[in-house]
């Protein structure tokens, strides 16, 4: 049985950091699974298995001044409930530096990645851009990202740490980058651009970084090329198949 709250030596780590470099550091800890508890978060709990093979991308983000609080991959494919699901790849960031935030969102931008970027700077105009649909169950939207947080929202994400770096994080930009295309065709080319950002990968190189280009494979019933976890191109041949769903569950 987990503890329902953070441990003494978690809170002592999280209350000590001064710096967004602090921050970064014990956030890519958390993430790396050495520390089990971040603020924002269920206590003594890491990230979500889906969220594993992102892991080096974050923590290097993290670590470069960046700070991540949320993030998906890229999935298309039916869920428990019976229904097609589809996920954009995107993470949600914080950002202090404005050197920093000028080179993500160029690279981002450049590599045709959505935007929004919300500066809580005291004073500065607020963004009218609407949040972007992330996730959507049978073609209807369950999640979008991108919205703007009011300042005691961010500062409760950031309960116990100590006041003046729960300042410096809740007067940063809050800043969402969203693949545009959903599932596994727009993980590749997001997380090798933030990995550009962040300076784990040379974009000289010529792989593709952490992730691995999959082989299409092809659609049980019409033989249409899938990306996903299939067998099925799409929910109009998963339901005209009289095949046995059971192993084309994708976990949630």
């Amino acid at each position: 049985m987990k503890l329902p709250w953070m441990s003494r030596t978690d809170r002592r780590a999280w209350k000590s950091a001064r710096t967004i470099e602090d921050l970064g550091e014990l956030m890519a800890r958390w993430l790396e699974g050495t520390i089990q508890s971040r603020p924002g978060y269920a206590a003594r709990y890491g990230p979500e298995d889906e969220t594993t093979a992102l892991v080096p991308s974050l923590a290097a983000l993290c670590r470069a001044g960046a700070i991540t609080t949320g993030s998906q991959p890229g999935l298309t494919g039916p869920g428990v409930n019976g229904g097609w699901w589809t996920q954009r790849a995107w993470v949600d960031l914080v950002v202090t530096d404005r050197a920093l935030l000028d080179r993500l969102v160029a690279i981002v931008t450049a590599g045709g990645m959505l935007v929004r970027v919300h500066d809580h700077h005291r004073g500065a105009e607020r963004s009218t851009d609407d949040p972007i649909v992330a996730t959507t169950c049978d073609g209807k939207p369950t999640m979008a990202v991108g919205s703007r947080m009011r300042g005691v929202d961010l500062a409760l994400e950031w309960e116990g740490l100590h006041r003046s770096l729960v300042a410096q994080v809740t007067h940063g930009w809050q800043v969402s980058v969203v693949a545009p295309q959903a599932g596994s065709a727009g993980n590749w080319p997001l997380w090798d651009l933030l990995d550009e950002v962040s300076g784990l990968r040379d974009p000289a190189e010529d792989d593709w970084g952490t992730f691995d280009v999959p082989d299409p494979g092809e659609c049980r019933l019409c033989g249409a090329p899938i990306y996903h976890s299939g067998p099925y191109c799409g929910p109009a041949c998963r339901t005209a198949d009289e095949g046995d769903p059971a192993d084309d569950v994708v976990p949630r």
